[in-house]
C-alpha cells in the first residue's frame, strides 16, 4: 500500500508542478508579447487561470495525502494519542465523503454548463470545469490511501 501511496504522491506532485510551470510560462509569454511586441496573447490569461485551477486541485490532494494541509489542530493536540488516532480516521472518512461530493458536484456542474465556449481559447468550458471532478477524485483516492494506511498501522500495532 505504501508503494501505491508514494506513486500517487509523485503523480500529484508532478501534475501540480506541471500546472504551475504552465501558469508561469503562459504568464511570462503573455507579458513578453504584450510589453515587448505590443501584441498581447488573448488566450494567455485564460490558460493561466485554468492551469491554476488544475494545480490547486492536484495540490489540495497532495497536501492532504502528506498531512501538510492547513488544519485547526487545537482539538487534536489536546486529546490523548489513542483518541487522536480515532479522530484522524473520522477526519479521513469525512474527507473521503466530501471528496466524493466535490467530484459529483463538479461532474454535474460540467455537464450542465460545460457546453459554453471559452471566449479566450475557444474550447468548451467542460475542460476547465471538469477540474473540480478531478480534484474530488484525487481527494477520494488520497483519503482511501490514508485510511488504508491508518487501518494497516492499527492492525500491526504501529502509530497512526
Amino acid at each position: 500500500m505504501q508503494r501505491a501511496e508514494n506513486a500517487f504522491k509523485r503523480l500529484l506532485a508532478g501534475l501540480s508542478g506541471l500546472s504551475i510551470l504552465v501558469v508561469f510560462g503562459v504568464v511570462f509569454a503573455g507579458s513578453v508579447s504584450r510589453y515587448l511586441f505590443s501584441s498581447p496573447l488573448q488566450w494567455s490569461e485564460e490558460v493561466a487561470k485554468y492551469a491554476m485551477i488544475y494545480g490547486c486541485m492536484f495540490g489540495v490532494a497532495f497536501a492532504y495525502l502528506q498531512g501538510t494541509q492547513i488544519t485547526f489542530s487545537i482539538v487534536a493536540d489536546t486529546v490523548p494519542a489513542r483518541l487522536r488516532r480515532k479522530l484522524t480516521i473520522i477526519i479521513d472518512a469525512a474527507t473521503l465523503i466530501l471528496g466524493g461530493v466535490l467530484a459529483y458536484a463538479g461532474w454535474i456542474f460540467a455537464a450542465k454548463r460545460g457546453g459554453i465556449v471559452a471566449s479566450g481559447i475557444g474550447i468548451q468550458m467542460y475542460w476547465a470545469q471538469i477540474a473540480i471532478t478531478i480534484g474530488g477524485v484525487c481527494l477520494v483516492i488520497a483519503a482511501i490511501l490514508r485510511l488504508a494506511s491508518a487501518f494497516n498501522k492499527n492492525s500491526t500495532g504501529g502509530e497512526a
